[in-house]
């Protein structure tokens, strides 16, 4: 049995998978914010008293607070229960569920990023597979880049917008779609996907001992 956390984006998500990739049971809520209270409270309610063998998290891209609460929750629990650990894409997760609707035709995925930028991605394939590098662009950039007819995610209307065709589908990341992503897509390490350079510079001390930086 294996636990699924996804908190990455404005999505509070969690499953149990069985063997084979089945949802034994799931939970779902769009919270915007605040997922470090509604988090554990979920997965106690999911667990009912059971412990998973395995555990499962969403890495990112998305929020950065929610990637954090959901990878410090994951890391947690491993240690807690000697449970192995790994993690999966958020954009990788959209694709997956989208591109089995689509007959696995060419899916691309945009979330809303910072400073109104869109976390873009294409895959493709049985087993679907990222067709590009994930990038985090402004939507008029997105827009030029992106050459899939359906895009899905927070960020696909504004994407098909931009470019003035295709379709698109709202849509953010389900636990309990995890059982469809291939091997490959759900065993990333553990860590944050960030998709963007971080908004702090590093402060650097001048040869006369100095600081250097941003001032605040």
């Amino acid at each position: 049995m294996q636990l699924v956390i996804d908190s990455a984006t404005a999505a509070c998500s969690v499953a149990l998978l069985g063997e084979q990739g089945e949802v034994l049971d799931a939970r779902h809520e769009i919270v915007g914010r605040g997922h470090a209270e509604k988090l554990a409270p979920m997965i106690a309610a999911l667990l009912a008293g059971r412990r998973a063998d395995s555990i499962l998290v969403d890495c990112g891209p998305g929020s950065f607070t929610g990637v954090r609460v959901g990878l410090a929750m994951a890391h947690g629990l491993a240690i807690g229960w000697r449970a192995p650990l790994a993690g999966y894409s958020s954009l990788a997760l959209l694709a997956a569920a989208a591109g089995e609707a689509q007959s696995r035709a060419e899916v691309a995925v945009a979330l809303l990023g910072g400073h109104g930028e869109l976390f873009v991605q294409s895959f493709c394939g049985d087993p679907i597979a990222p067709l590009d590098d994930l990038r985090s662009l402004r939507p008029e950039l997105a827009a030029a880049a992106i050459r899939a007819e359906l895009v899905v995610g927070s960020g696909a209307e504004a994407l098909v917008a931009a470019r003035g065709w295709g379709s698109s589908s709202d849509a953010l990341p389900r636990a309990a779609d995890a059982g469809r992503l291939p091997a490959a897509l759900r065993a990333l390490p553990a860590k944050p996907i960030y998709g963007r350079p971080p908004d702090a510079k590093p402060v650097q001390s001048d040869a006369a001992g100095g600081v250097e930086g941003p001032m605040t």
